[in-house]
């Protein structure tokens, strides 16, 4: 139990000390900073946002938190302890660097295999040039690995938790069809307790933060377990780490999309700590593992990607209505009972024969509506709206059957989230 309080106190300072609390602020600016052009989004989409860029932020930087803490008591219990002497803060540092420069790889797999790779090439360059000096990394791979796959187990509840929020309405042409889908794009900051072994000259240093390892340490039996076993001084550094979820579908609903990655992230973190196991056979076997690590996560990908390409669309209108892809909360949709993936059959008792009829209501031009909806289990259902104060908007996204002659619609593939909100900017002044 006191090493519990000791990891909990480590992620309290990392909250609440001023530098680390910097730290902090920089995360949560970046995160506003893109959140906004979120909110800017779904405003230009539904005609308001469904989020505000306040919210988004605070939800996040709250759940990184409490995420933080979950991991870094599984990393307690689970006996990872690295060196005093080892970087490993390395990987939080690159995985904050991926974050601004380069999302795509902001993934711990990705940030983990280039830290393990560089410190080997530096500790057998060491050791072929005889110079020590070079060995500056000194992280262990069964450590340091097992550490990543805890990190995409809490990667993956997160997504399943929170990864649907923000997402914004998104389309494409797919066999000469418009369908619809979601952008989903989310960040997370985990505030992470590290326990650090200390050499007996450092303990003393640190006495009041130092602790006596428990007999049951360490769980993970890495190139680190003898020193442990030798001196059984360890203390805590509090680390900040950046975890990224970025996913379009147009197969799924939001929430369906973000449990299914969820639980193949999840599924990824528990394969890679087991065969994190491994690494004790040697530098050949950490090798492979390094490069299974970022090789499996693309491959993940990828998996996602064709799954994406080859299942049917589930966003789709045609002859029977038009689609309902997302609706605004406490709109006059959203009070009638309507939900994503309703189909719309009929309007004011009238099947839907022109485009023009349904994008006129959507816009607000009604004073009473009567709607008949197709539910996705093919129940029918009848709805109605009179209670219309002024020009109130439906609030509602529809997928069209035929591109609009205003073009109000913005095709989406595997653009960027910067050349869209360009595009609807452009749609936005006309």
């Amino acid at each position: 139990m006191d090493i519990a309080i000791h990891t909990l106190r480590a992620v309290a300072y990392a909250i609440v000390d001023p530098s680390n609390a910097f730290i902090l602020i920089m995360i949560g600016l970046i995160f506003y900073n893109k959140n906004k052009k979120i909110s800017v989004m779904q405003r230009m989409i539904m005609g308001e946002s469904l989020d505000s860029p306040f919210e988004l932020t605070i939800s996040q930087i709250v759940i990184g938190i409490i995420a933080g803490a979950l991991a870094s008591l599984l990393f307690t219990f689970l006996g990872l302890v690295f060196d005093e002497n080892s970087n490993i803060y390395l990987l939080f540092m690159l995985s904050l660097f991926f974050m601004a420069f380069k999302p795509r790889f902001i993934c711990f797999s990705y940030s983990g295999a280039v830290l393990g790779i560089t410190s080997l090439m530096f500790k057998y360059a060491a050791i072929m040039l005889h110079m020590p000096k070079l060995d500056f990394i000194n992280v262990d791979i069964l450590t340091l690995m097992t550490l990543v796959g805890v990190l995409h187990i809490v990667e993956g509840s997160l997504v399943m938790i929170d990864g649907s929020r923000g997402a914004i309405p998104v389309f494409t042409n797919r066999d000469n069809k418009i369908i619809g889908g979601f952008a989903l794009k989310r960040y997370w900051a985990l505030p992470i307790s590290i326990l650090i072994l200390l050499s007996s000259q450092t303990s003393d240093l640190v006495a009041g933060q130092s602790l006596m390892t428990p007999q049951w340490m360490p769980a993970i039996r890495g190139a680190i377990a003898g020193k442990i076993l030798e001196k059984s001084i360890i203390a805590s550094i509090a680390l900040y780490g950046v975890i990224g979820y970025s996913s379009i579908t147009f197969t799924k609903s939001k929430g369906k999309k973000t449990l299914f990655s969820g639980a193949l992230i999840m599924g990824y973190g528990v394969i890679l700590t087991a065969i994190s196991q491994l690494a004790v056979f040697g530098v050949a076997v950490q090798i492979f593992i390094l490069i299974f690590a970022a090789a499996l996560h693309e491959a993940m990908l990828q998996l996602e990607k064709h799954l994406e390409l080859t299942l049917k669309p589930k966003f789709v209108s045609g002859d029977e209505g038009i689609m309902v892809l997302e609706v605004a909360p406490k709109s006059p949709a959203f009070e009638m009972g309507i939900q994503s993936g309703d189909l719309i059959v009929q309007i004011n008792d009238k099947k839907i024969e022109a485009e023009e009829e349904i994008l006129h209501i959507v816009k607000g031009n009604f004073s009473s509506l009567f709607l008949k909806i197709k539910k996705p289990s093919g129940e029918l259902k009848d709805m109605s709206y009179t209670n219309v104060a002024g020009n109130k908007r439906l609030g509602i996204v529809i997928v069209p059957r035929e591109i609009p002659k205003d073009n109000s619609v913005v095709k989406m593939d595997d653009e960027s989230f910067k050349d869209v909100l360009d595009k609807m900017k452009d749609i936005d002044k006309k």
